[in-house]
């Protein structure tokens, strides 16, 4: 049985990789919209390890706009990338016009949302629409034709007649049907080829950005502005973070020297998540060794168990939340974590110090989640 899941799985990334090569789009969406998906799946990861297979457009907008969000910052000259291969991209033109308005452009973009709730619910508007308008019927089609790869949609490309249908539903005065509906094992197959898909997508999109702006040579820089963690920007929650863990590693349990760095315990190039629930402080060793490894069982028993619901932890982490206006989506994190560790292959490599590392074990890890 698992070996004909495998080849269905490779088959469809095969279709998945062809649709990437299609070279019939002019803007990035189509790697927006992919990556989008993916996110969302992951992040709607149940307990019993199985992710949602139907999306709004509208959850899809939010998800697109916080994927161009640092992409909208000034790069090295201080200009805005394009991102389409005429003028700038709608969507990424309506994110730069909405941050252009902030007291501070800055600012990320949970900040933005609850500084400008109106405002940032005119930009979701706007995305939404051009999501409806134009990728989401486009991006399944060869030529004329249409093929059934990821979901299945209630419009077509006619949809812009109907625009104030769609705007009647925006406003809450009439009824579209918005829902994305995953087709039969596509769910389950975007979080299992997350780590194929991400660096493939994450590759594509940097080398499209890098042909419409064409005096972009480095794509390794390049990439690591757009996709790339910021790490100074974690620096205001690590002192938080070292109370929280009592001046203790989080994974060696040794106390705390003045090398202490902040941890993204899913690591940033499974899933970008800033979230506190998914920060830890470690000392600048352990940091450096786990890298982009996926951390051993018991790291992540202990992981659960501080951001469980209720427990005393997860509450000095909402209060770190607010008081340093810091993302907050325990929920969602944890819905990562689920997708990828119960998808680990029994014996897979897990970090667990220094230089060692363990074999995954199933029954372990499904204790460890709970």
């Amino acid at each position: 049985m698992t070996g004909r899941t495998d080849e269905q799985t490779i088959a469809f990334a095969e279709r998945v990789l062809d649709l990437l090569d299609r070279g019939g789009f002019v803007a990035t969406y189509k790697y927006a919209v992919l990556l989008g998906l993916i996110d969302l799946c992951m992040e709607s990861t149940r307990g019993d390890g199985t992710p949602r297979d139907a999306f709004t457009t509208r959850e899809l907008a939010l998800k697109i706009v916080e994927l161009y969000w640092p992409q909208t910052m000034r790069y090295r000259d201080a200009r805005v990338l394009r991102q389409n291969k005429g003028s700038q991209a709608r969507i990424v033109a309506d994110i730069i016009a909405f941050r252009g308005a902030l007291p501070d452009p800055s600012v990320p973009i949970h900040l933005a949302c609850l500084e400008q709730p109106a405002a940032f619910r005119k930009l979701l508007d706007k995305v939404e629409w051009t999501l409806i308008l134009m990728p989401l019927p486009k991006l399944q089609k060869v030529g004329r034709q249409k093929e059934r790869l990821l979901y299945d949609i209630g419009w077509d490309d006619g949809i812009e007649r109907q625009k104030r249908r769609v705007t009647a539903y925006q406003s809450g005065g009439g009824h579209f049907d918005n829902q994305i509906r995953l087709l039969p094992g596509v769910a389950e197959n975007l979080v299992r080829l997350n780590g194929l898909l991400r660096p493939l997508i994450h590759r594509d999109w940097a080398a499209m950005v890098a042909r419409i702006n064409r005096d972009v040579f480095d794509e390794a820089s390049l990439e690591g502005f757009l996709f790339g963690v910021d790490r100074t920007a974690l620096v205001p929650v690590r002192r938080d973070l070292v109370e929280l863990q009592n001046g203790r590693c989080f994974y060696c349990d040794q106390p705390l020297g003045r090398q202490i760095e902040v941890d993204h315990f899913i690591p940033w190039s499974r899933y970008a998540d800033n979230a506190i629930q998914n920060l830890v402080a470690a000392d600048k060793g352990c940091n450096g060794k786990k890298r982009n490894f996926i951390a051993a069982t018991e790291h992540l028993a202990h992981w659960v168990e501080r951001n469980a619901d209720g427990s005393a932890a997860a509450r000095q982490l909402e209060e770190i939340s607010r008081k340093r206006s810091w993302e907050s989506h325990g929920e969602e994190t944890l819905g990562v974590a689920r997708s990828i560790y119960l998808r680990l292959r029994e014996g897979t490599s897990l970090w667990k110090l220094g230089d060692e590392f363990v074999g995954a074990k199933a029954a372990e890890v499904a204790v460890a989640l709970g």
